[in-house]
């Protein structure tokens, strides 16, 4: 019994770390979509509203959006929660990136 609870809360915790990665990629990827359009001198202010839009409370989350060049970029770095989302974080965080051409 104790082999397969341990089993079972090491299969959750993968669970929510491949769950983290694909809301820091998401979450980029709007960002950046919602940068492109902005208007220049919103243009990062939207970006980091749009990246925070769909991310659950429960994850911690920083978000940094820029321009380089014709490019906008955005870096989302999430903290993977320890067994349930809002609980106890670990040390380390996910990275999410994306990058566009600008439209506007």
């Amino acid at each position: 019994m104790p082999v397969i609870l341990a089993t079972a809360v090491l299969l959750w915790q993968a669970a929510l770390v491949g769950y983290t990665f694909s809301l820091a990629g998401n979450a980029a990827d709007q960002a950046v979509r919602a940068g492109t359009v902005a208007i220049a001198g919103t243009r990062d202010a939207a970006c980091e509203e749009a990246g925070e839009k769909d991310l659950p409370d429960a994850w911690d989350s920083t978000i940094d959006c820029w321009t380089d060049g014709d490019l906008v970029k955005a870096q989302v770095d999430l903290k993977v929660p320890v067994l349930f989302a809002g609980s106890v974080n670990f040390p380390f965080t996910v990275p999410g990136r994306s990058a566009a051409v600008k439209e506007s």
